[in-house]
């Protein structure tokens, strides 16, 4: 019985071998490699946190806080058209005001320009001039204009001989003639502040006469400027302030 079952068992085992034998058999694969190990960055140190100390609220200055506190900014300044306007005009009142320069030395003596350096048809035209200007002081305009005609015949480059000529014929109340010879005679006279002031002081009596005060009162400012102790200029300026106020208070 028991040679049976040895022999049941063989065969079996017989079976079992040669059926796994005829099976087919999985491909062999290669091993695959371990996968790497990643190391973690190492942690940084933890480190302690100070605490910072804050100085009491008694310690903190005024002067700190106005240091840190940033400025306003500044306001921006509007422009007042009026008030713009009225600088303006005050300075061009102050602009129109002469800046007067000091009295000059008489030099009206004509005579005494009279040097031996003088050519003989200038030292002749200046005597005439001069015997001119006398006959005119005494109130006769016509008399003088006929022996102040000859001075510029013998010299026509006498400046002294035009500006009597235009005083002669201011005199005799024929301006535009004045004005005429007052230009002849400021293109020839040269840098003479003295006989220029004359000359525009003249020129303002014309202007005025013929109405143009505007104009009359630009020239006596002008005299003014460059001689301050011109008469004529000064004492026209306040005749004319003094009717300017009188027509004001007649308008009230």
């Amino acid at each position: 019985m028991l040679e049976e079952i040895r022999c049941l068992s063989l065969r079996t085992a017989a079976v079992c071998l040669t059926v796994y034998g005829c099976a087919p058999q999985p491909p062999y694969r290669a091993p695959l490699p371990p996968a790497p190990t990643i190391k973690a960055p190492p942690a940084p140190p933890v480190q302690a946190s100070v605490p910072q100390t804050v100085p009491p609220d008694s310690k903190i200055s005024e002067q700190d806080i106005r240091a840190k506190t940033p400025p306003p900014p500044a306001a921006k300044t509007t422009k007042d058209p009026g008030r713009q306007a009225s600088v303006s005009e005050s300075r061009g009142g102050a602009e129109s005001a002469p800046a007067l320069a000091p009295p000059l030395a008489d030099d009206s003596s004509l005579l005494a320009k009279i040097t031996p350096a003088t050519s003989p048809q200038r030292a002749a035209s200046l005597r005439l001039t001069e015997d001119g200007r006398k006959i005119l002081d005494a109130g006769d305009p016509a008399k003088a204009l006929t022996r102040l005609e000859k001075t510029i015949v013998i010299d026509s480059t006498n400046p002294y001989g035009y500006f009597y000529l235009a005083k002669a014929q201011y005199r005799m109340g024929r301006y535009r003639e004045s004005l005429n010879f007052l230009d002849i005679a400021e293109s020839r006279l040269g840098p003479e502040p003295f006989w220029l002031a004359e000359i525009h002081a003249l020129r303002g009596d014309n202007f005025r006469a013929q109405g143009q005060l505007q104009k009359a009162e630009a020239s006596y400012n002008q005299a003014m400027r460059l001689n301050s102790g011109n008469r004529s200029a000064a004492d026209a300026l306040t005749r004319m302030q003094g009717e300017a106020q009188r027509a004001q208070s007649q308008s009230k």
